[in-house]
């Protein structure tokens, strides 16, 4: 039979006594712990209790504070930097099921729920940034193990959710394809097809500009493998002279990749013969062009005959080129391996550091110590033993460094201003006459990364000095464009 009259002002009643009063209160005591014990059942009948009183609102912005207050807690902590992504991760999943089994899949939940993110992570700038772009560089590298196809991608689409969060992007650009760059010139990408992935999914969020030099990156790599391949039929088909060592070359587009400062060094004299004749190779192929290149990035495989069995060596360029001086000498010093490499005073000393001080040391330094002393001598080690066949010298200078990092933000703030200076003027050129405050909100409105005030103030002023813009005469605060 049909409920009475006299129920629906009766519950009203009810829920006006017993639930209106008290909702700060369950609020304030409850909400934190519930939210923080993962208890959906208990957040479901809090949600049903208070949508009786039309608190949903109340709740939602509750649920949005504690989200911004344990987010900004886990972002603004320096300690947790190495979790850091991790950490938002679960606490994004953790959000995403209490959303959908706690609060029905509320829209207005779920609006709160993004801008919270979007909030505490971008309270710190840049670093969120960067880190996520690092955290993408360990699933991507090859060594990941136990981890299946259908795993990664879905590591990879949470991670490009909290990248959706980020207001600078150019930031996390940077850093990507820094870390990209490492991976395909050393061969360390677990997977090309989970690397196009990634970028695909950036170009839909981002749009083709953003990922227009990473997909430049991987055509240089594919065209490097092909031109290698006719070079290596021209050698065997005689019409280049053979050769002991097998040469592999990866010719990169100076514009899509990041920028590697050049480094001196003198290569053995059979090296440098083999760097002219592929140089001449490819230069009669594409007249016109100017080929410069990055001794720091290569790498050697060499075969080195020690007393105790002979081993096979992962070296870099700079290692090999050092390596190679004791085939014809037993002792040099640091100033002979100095003159006889041109390689720069520092990573010199790093170089050998790595080759005489590591786990494994095939130069035996005197006298011992960590530090490589303008005094020390070096020699061939004798004593070189080891399990393995193929050993890895790691690279001390080819570790990311602090400096590294700054000058990979520097590059970012530096773009930034050119991208500042466009913007200003494309908007003075279509509104001509502009005042301060508008033209500030326009660019606010414009710009996608994170900006102050006194940096938009600093390009106006830039822009004013070389006369794209001029200060009204009888208003200061209104600007003009000069055609």
């Amino acid at each position: 039979r049909p409920p009475p009259p006299s129920r629906r002002p009766l519950l009203a009643a009810v829920h006006a006594t017993l639930i209106a009063p008290h909702v700060e209160t369950l609020l304030e005591r409850g909400l934190d712990t519930l939210v923080h014990e993962g208890r959906a059942d208990d957040l479901r009948r809090m949600y049903v209790l208070l949508g009786h009183v039309g608190a949903h609102r109340r709740l939602r912005d509750a649920w949005s504070a504690h989200i911004k207050r344990v987010g900004a807690e886990l972002v603004l902590d320096t300690e947790r930097d190495k979790t850091l992504v991790s950490d938002l991760l679960e606490l994004k999943a953790t959000c995403d099921r209490l959303h959908a089994h706690a609060f029905e899949k509320s829209e207005s939940f779920g609006y709160a729920l993004r801008e919270a993110f979007e909030a505490f992570i971008n309270s710190r700038q840049n670093r969120p940034a960067e880190l996520i772009a690092k955290f993408l560089d360990g699933q991507l590298r090859a060594g990941v193990k136990g981890t299946s196809d259908e795993e990664l991608e879905g590591t990879l689409d949470r991670v490009l959710t909290l990248f959706r969060f980020i207001n600078g992007k150019d930031m996390f650009e940077a850093f990507y394809k820094k870390d990209l760059a490492k991976r395909l010139l050393v061969g360390k990408s677990a997977s090309i097809d989970a690397e196009k992935l990634v970028i695909s999914k950036l170009k839909a969020e981002c749009g083709a500009g953003f990922t227009n030099k990473l997909e430049g990156m991987f055509r240089d790599v594919e065209l490097s493998s092909d031109l290698m391949a006719t070079y290596r039929h021209a050698v065997a088909a005689g019409r280049l002279p053979q050769s002991e060592v097998e040469l592999s070359v990866h010719v990169l587009t100076m514009g899509f990749w990041p920028a590697y400062p050049p480094t001196e060094l003198k290569l053995p004299p059979f090296l440098a013969q083999l760097q002219e004749r592929f140089a001449a190779f490819y230069l009669h192929k594409h007249s016109g062009r100017r080929m410069q290149w990055c001794h720091a990035l290569g790498h050697c495989l060499v075969r080195g005959a020690f007393p105790l069995g002979a081993h096979e060596l992962q070296l870099s360029l700079l290692q090999t080129t050092v390596c190679l001086l004791f085939n014809d000498a037993d002792d040099l010093s640091l100033s002979e391996i100095a003159d006889a490499t041109g390689i720069e005073d520092k990573e010199l000393r790093l170089t050998l550091q790595s080759l005489a001080c590591g786990k494994v040391r095939v130069l035996s330094k005197q006298p011992k110590g960590r530090d490589v002393e303008d005094h020390d001598t070096f020699s061939f080690n004798t004593e070189l033993s080891h399990k393995l066949y193929r050993l890895k010298i790691n690279s001390i200078q080819m570790r990311e460094s602090v400096a590294e990092n700054e000058q990979t933000a520097e590059r970012v703030f530096v773009d930034r201003q050119y991208q500042i200076d466009a913007a200003i003027v494309r908007v003075m050129k279509a509104r001509k006459t502009l005042s301060h405050a508008l033209l500030m909100s326009e660019l606010f409105s414009q710009l996608k990364f994170p900006l102050k005030p006194t940096d938009l103030k600093k390009r106006v002023e830039s822009l004013i000095d070389r006369e794209y813009l001029e200060r009204d005469t009888s208003n200061p605060q209104m600007y003009r464009y000069l055609a």
